[in-house]
């Protein structure tokens, strides 16, 4: 449903870009599409549509809005995501509306026939773009930056947290010891952030791209659309036109385990600045719960034994 509220907030904001100067903010036909954390609307006028982006209250703490600008129009050149034709210095973006596409869902990923492998092919064209993003996603810097964040809130932490991170250490010096060529990556691919068309996957919301290891985002997606093993392997098939070998699916899967450990903290800082869409204390806690459970596996030293080996 569209508010009286959600009308103000795009025509105030249709107000303040340029491109969009020439129309009637009255007349236009303008509908709320959703959004975690920001307003997000579709902006039709006569055969014309724009997808406006409305940046939420308090995301200015911990989104790079300059380093979104530019990774965002890295992207539309990739070819996997529309073409930015205003990015204001508040946050507040227009893009192409994309007719004929379908926003996914946790469900719908796993439903579609073919889904998982469209997202595949989307993330490798991103990756082999040879496109350089303005930020470098560094997993421990962040978590790092996000604790010291909710300290001065004064957020309380699941409880066992800080021997989790301790524990993830060794994490951290395989990865290290054993890099991957950094790609431009999303490193925040929910399932919403995918539109489907039938023939491609295309992708929005470059809130926390960066460069990475490309093997971030197709573990942070199969945990994020609830992928089984046959989902896993149906993507990991598509993205390197065969089998993927021990050590991209040991990369996988310790980022299934270590995208928990980073969004556990983004979760309890939006149940921090009192986001309404979610009970995100209880998204915070389950998130860190399914981390735990992933590396107290057996699997899960056979994987980091797979990267470290490089078998």
């Amino acid at each position: 449903m569209t508010s009286a509220e959600d009308l103000a907030t795009a025509r105030a904001a249709i107000a303040r870009v340029p491109v969009l100067h020439h129309l009637d903010a009255a007349a236009l036909d303008i509908v709320r599409l959703g959004g975690l954390t920001n307003q997000v609307f579709r902006i039709q006028a006569g055969a014309e549509a724009w997808c406006l982006r409305v940046p939420g209250k308090g995301t200015d703490a911990y989104i790079d809005r300059g380093v979104e600008a530019i990774n965002a129009r890295a992207a539309a050149v990739a070819g996997v995501s529309p073409d930015v034709l205003h990015f204001g210095a508040d946050g507040t973006m227009v893009t192409r509306f994309l007719e004929g596409c379908v926003t996914m869902t946790p469900a719908s990923l796993c439903a579609t026939p073919g889904a998982p492998a469209r997202v595949a092919r989307a993330f490798r064209q991103l990756h082999q773009s040879g496109r350089v993003f303005a930020f470098r996603f560094e997993l421990f810097a962040m978590i790092d930056g996000y604790l010291a964040h909710l300290d001065k809130l004064g957020v309380r932490l699941p409880a066992g947290y800080h021997e989790t991170v301790a524990q993830a250490q060794v994490v951290r010096e395989v990865l290290a010891a054993h890099p991957l060529p950094l790609a431009p990556c999303h490193c925040d691919p929910l399932s919403e952030n995918f539109l489907d068309d039938g023939r491609r996957m295309w992708l929005v919301d470059w809130e926390y791209s960066g460069m990475n290891d490309p093997m971030w985002d197709l573990g942070d997606l199969s945990v994020e659309a609830g992928f089984s093993a046959l989902h896993d392997r149906e993507m990991l098939a598509a993205y390197f036109d065969g089998p993927p070998g021990a050590v991209n699916v040991g990369r996988m899967v310790i980022y299934k385990a270590m995208c928990d450990l980073l969004w556990t903290l983004w979760g309890l800082i939006q149940h921090a600045n009192g986001n309404p869409v979610d009970d995100f204390r209880a998204y915070a806690v389950n998130r860190f719960v399914r981390c735990q459970a992933l590396m107290e596996t057996p699997g899960f030293g056979t994987h980091l034994a797979a990267i470290r080996e490089g078998a």
